[in-house]
């Protein structure tokens, strides 16, 4: 038989039975007759001349000779999906895909950016994942997303990532304290001492996320114990606390101004700006996708810095604007 096709469905097989402990469910989710799946397999075995699973349980299971196959025919898929991946992606982008990783910050600050790559290349199936920097950096350099959105930090420079990184600087972003109508210093122009922050109830993100951590470093370096009363890994349940009741939080200024019942209070001394980066592999493949919407971000984030000058916002640092030199381009 053509190795071309036995081969990738036997190991799909192999992989099913594995993750099920079962031929019988493995054989449904694949939609197989459990005879075929068993004999797929057992060609496979008798291919390798070794045994791959053992049967004889209530629970089918791995050898010690399966577990170390399956190891390395589980890096050979993810070839052979990649593969099928650079066959779809078109240099014309007219279809293909991209995987794109960002937190729950950086999710707010480029909803416009993704919104203009739809509308450039809506062949392009975009599929967005929201988690953790450190878990964005990890899953660019294993190949499960093609392109990340996160805050510039001390995991960026870590020794044995940085390396494997391609990294574009896309703007800095101010960091203010946020409140709600409800907030007794919803009015207040004023900059707050870190000594008043150090009293304010604060509903903030986890601190498996990078804003988390900068608020940390901040607290730290000023002696502060900052009063935490509610930890979430949603940025939209903080931005609804906030909103009706008088807890704060710390967020991007373009966040503060753009959701509605919102209120920004300048800090003193303010809080270090927040660089916004897409990361992507320095050295795996780059689909076209990728490549399409790097330069894109590039492009936009030129134009939103016109932009804020446009508006008379990039002057003053109190009120969160952005600085010439702020978007640069690094690839």
């Amino acid at each position: 038989m053509d190795r071309n096709v036995i081969f990738p469905r036997s190991l799909r097989y192999l992989l099913a039975v594995a993750e099920y402990g079962s031929f019988t469910r493995a054989a449904e989710t694949l939609y197989v007759s459990q005879p075929t799946l068993s004999q797929q397999i057992k060609h496979l075995e008798e291919a390798l001349g070794v045994q791959l699973l053992d049967r004889s349980g209530r629970t089918v299971r791995l050898t010690d000779a399966g577990e170390i196959y399956l190891h390395h025919a589980r890096r050979a898929l993810g070839e052979l999906d990649a593969g099928t991946r650079a066959i779809n992606d078109v240099q014309d982008l007219s279809r293909g895909s991209l995987r794109l990783g960002w937190t729950p910050i950086t999710d707010y600050l480029a909803c416009t950016l993704l919104a203009k790559f739809n509308s450039l290349y809506p062949g392009i199936i975009l599929s967005t994942f929201e988690m953790p920097q450190d878990d964005i950096e990890t899953a660019v350099m294993e190949d499960r997303i093609d392109v990340g959105i996160v805050f510039s930090g001390p995991l960026l420079s870590a020794e044995g990532v940085s390396s494997e990184l391609d990294m574009n600087l896309l703007f800095k972003e101010a960091l203010c304290l946020a409140v709600g109508s409800a907030h007794p210093r919803s009015d207040q122009k004023e900059p707050m001492s870190v000594q008043e922050f150090g009293q304010e109830s604060l509903v903030l993100l986890n601190n498996d996320f990078a804003l988390r951590r900068h608020i940390d470093r901040y607290c730290l370096e000023h002696g502060i114990a900052p009063h935490i009363t509610m930890e979430t890994d949603s940025l939209s349940v903080i931005i609804e606390m906030i909103r009706v009741g008088p807890l704060a939080t710390v967020l991007p200024t373009t966040i503060i101004r753009t959701q509605s019942g919102l209120h920004s209070i300048p800090l003193s001394p303010a809080m270090p700006h927040k660089a916004i980066t897409v990361i992507s592999s320095k050295h795996g493949y780059k689909s076209p996708a990728c490549l399409a919407f790097t330069a894109l971000a590039s492009e936009w984030s030129v134009h939103r810095l016109v932009d804020a000058y446009s508006r008379n916002e990039a002057l003053s640092p109190g009120n969160g604007g952005y600085y010439q030199g702020d978007s640069v381009s690094s690839g």
